[in-house]
């Protein structure tokens, strides 16, 4: 390798795959709140299967699927209209 490619990747072998994960997250809360809501809301739904009543099997399925995909997608348009405030409300000034 080269010296300049040797700089390229130093860069990124220094830093570890659990900084860059936290670093992300606070860059943009919302994406992991979605992603434990969507968890949350698979997992109530797996709980639920068996006392489902007389209700279908596709039909339960079908109402887990719409809440977890509302809960992450709720979560995800809050993170870009918090982005959003924080980079046209909060800080104007440039």
């Amino acid at each position: 390798m080269s010296p300049s490619e040797e700089s390229v990747f130093s860069k990124y072998e220094t830093e570890s795959q659990t900084s860059k994960l936290i670093k992300k997250f606070k860059e943009t809360p919302f994406v992991p709140i979605g992603m434990g809501g969507f968890t949350a809301v698979v997992a109530y739904g797996l709980y639920k299967l068996k006392q489902r009543g007389d209700m279908k099997l596709s039909l339960h399925l079908i109402h887990m699927r719409v809440a977890a995909q509302g809960f992450a997608v709720g979560a995800l348009t809050c993170g870009v209209l918090y982005s959003m405030f924080r980079e046209y409300v909060v800080k104007p000034k440039e």
